[in-house]
């Protein structure tokens, strides 16, 4: 009988634990853009910066300890959803992107000179009406926080990001 009740306990609280988890990331989901003119339009109407994340989804270590370490974070989720407009380009090597996103990210990684994975961004944009291209006016940019304390990363992280942000001069 006692075997039983361990067991019902353990479910119980099994369950628990998987609808608290479910809570917490339905309120702390980031929403990651992948196309410029929507993060574009997106950071016109808030006066947010872009955040462009450059990352080798499929291959890049580096980026998916960035994602583990730092984005997946409560203080990054509850930083960005105030802060940032979030631009995803991805640079994968087993999957085919389609031509039109694969050409604006390459675009991108020309224009701001991206060298090395992962690398992130804090930019605005302005577009000319005329030709439909866009200007980037970066701010600074970030990579991975290297020398952080384990499990601490997401701190050094938002510590540089906040630096960068207070550079930005409000209109």
């Amino acid at each position: 009988m006692k075997k039983y009740s361990f067991v019902v306990v353990l479910f119980l609280m099994s369950m628990v634990k998987l609808a608290t988890a479910q809570e917490a990331a339905a309120g702390g989901k980031l929403e990651w853009h992948t196309s410029l003119q929507e993060a574009h339009e997106l950071s016109q109407t808030s006066k947010k910066p872009i955040f462009a994340f450059f990352t080798g989804s499929d291959w890049c270590g580096w980026c998916k300890r960035l994602q583990y370490d730092v984005f997946s974070k409560p203080e990054f989720v509850a930083w960005a959803q105030k802060n940032v407009i979030l631009l995803e380009l991805d640079f994968p090597r087993t999957k085919q992107l389609p031509a039109e996103l694969a050409q604006q990210n390459s675009g991108m990684q020309q224009a701001l000179k991206v060298t090395g994975y992962p690398t992130c961004w804090l930019l605005f944009t302005a577009k000319d009406a005329a030709t439909n291209n866009f200007s980037l006016n970066p701010v600074g940019s970030l990579g991975y926080p290297s020398g952080a304390e384990q499990g601490k990363e997401q701190v050094l992280f938002l510590e540089n990001a906040n630096r960068i942000m207070g550079q930005i001069k409000v209109n």
